[in-house]
């Protein structure tokens, strides 16, 4: 009997034992369903990425990094611009603009998106590289399209402006500024700078996602340019471009009958001065000095040269100097050139009046050659 008891006791002790065991796996099961629950998940889907746009600079992803580089840079806009880069002088400076995409996906609904978008890492040389920006409302192709970035993630600049796009694809620009800077501040090197974008649900003002560009791909090269051009001057002979610069004083004669428009004729000893006003146009960039020197001198002389000689003036009325035919020793015309500032010369031609076996009649030219030349 105690026996058989003891059997029974120990069978409600297993049915105990295992209803206890069948309740703690359904407290565990519970348990791993309501850790599922409370994980984070992925704000819908919606992704952020950027891309090179057709034309532009080519835009290397390394996950939320892209990097490319502008190139050779001058504050000129002298030369040939790297791949993808469009070059825009101005008078204070030149312009390197590209555009890029930004593509937005896995809104729901109506949902719209915006982006700003700020200079993180800034170059180091600011007052020599200036980062601008484009927004995606504009076709990014001229310089009043463009405004200075950004350098205050507080305060970013728009890109993509409210009400925002939908799932879509849209262009944006992207420019360095490179002002003219010369003196104390002057720079020439490589430098580098990185921009941060982000992007905003507008519909909940929810963020998207981050992405930068590292302009680092390789780093910026900027360098020092000097540019001399010519130019008609009110009044004066005309100046005409070709491969060379041009200049014609037309029919001249010793006794300065019959002189061409924007000539002026005034008698010297020996014969007549014809001269005209022109303009000299030097320009130079992120060099320590301010001033430049110009000089010329007759790379080419006339054939008779007894008869015809270029004089050079700084005034209308003279005094007239002959031109020098040596490019050791030319013609010095300033030491004190400022870069974009116009510098008005007279240039001369003096035609002999003698007559005799030396004297000549017929169709002669002459080149000149002029030097600018920035400590």
């Amino acid at each position: 009997m105690t026996a058989n008891l003891t059997a029974m006791y120990r069978q409600k002790l297993g049915y105990f034992r295992e209803r206890a065991h069948t309740r703690s796996r359904f407290a565990l099961t519970i348990f791993f369903f309501l850790t599922i629950a409370l994980a984070p998940r992925p704000a819908n889907g919606q992704t952020f990425t950027l891309s090179s746009a057709p034309f532009g600079i080519v835009l290397t992803p390394a996950g939320t990094n892209y990097s490319g580089s502008f190139g050779t840079l001058n504050a000129l806009g002298i030369g040939t611009p790297a791949a993808g880069v469009t070059v825009i002088p101005l008078s204070n400076g030149a312009l390197y603009l590209t555009t890029y995409r930004l593509t937005v996906s896995g809104l729901v609904g109506s949902h719209t998106a915006g982006v700003t978008g700020y200079v993180s890492t800034n170059f180091s040389h600011p007052a020599a590289l200036v980062m601008e920006s484009c927004p995606s409302t504009s076709a990014c192709n001229t310089s009043g399209a463009f405004s200075t970035f950004s350098t205050n993630s507080a305060t970013p600049t728009t890109v993509i402006a409210p009400p925002g796009i939908p799932n879509f694809t849209v262009t944006a620009g992207l420019a360095i500024f490179v002002p003219d800077n010369n003196g104390a501040s002057a720079f020439a090197g490589t430098d580098s700078a990185q921009i941060t974008l982000n992007m905003t649900n507008l519909t909940n003002n929810k963020p998207i996602g981050t992405v930068t560009i590292s302009l680092n791909s390789p780093s910026e090269t900027l360098q020092t340019a000097v540019k001399l051009t010519l130019a008609t001057a009110p009044g004066g002979v005309t100046v005409t471009t070709a491969a060379d610069y041009s200049m014609s004083f037309g029919n001249v004669n010793g006794l300065g009958i019959g002189p061409l428009a924007g000539l002026t004729t005034s008698s010297v000893a020996g014969g007549i001065i014809y001269s005209t006003p022109y303009l000299l146009q030097p320009a130079f960039t992120d060099f320590s000095f301010t001033t430049a020197t110009l000089q010329v001198y007759a790379s080419s002389n006339f054939a008779h040269p007894t008869i015809l000689q270029m004089d050079d003036a700084a005034a209308s009325g003279g005094p007239y100097t002959a031109i020098s035919t040596s490019a050791g020793s030319p013609t010095q015309i300033t030491t004190s050139a400022a870069s974009r500032s116009p510098l008005t010369r007279y240039l001369g031609l003096l035609v002999s009046n003698i007559n005799g076996v030396s004297a000549f009649t017929g169709a002669d030219t002459a080149a000149l050659t002029f030097t600018l030349t920035v400590p």
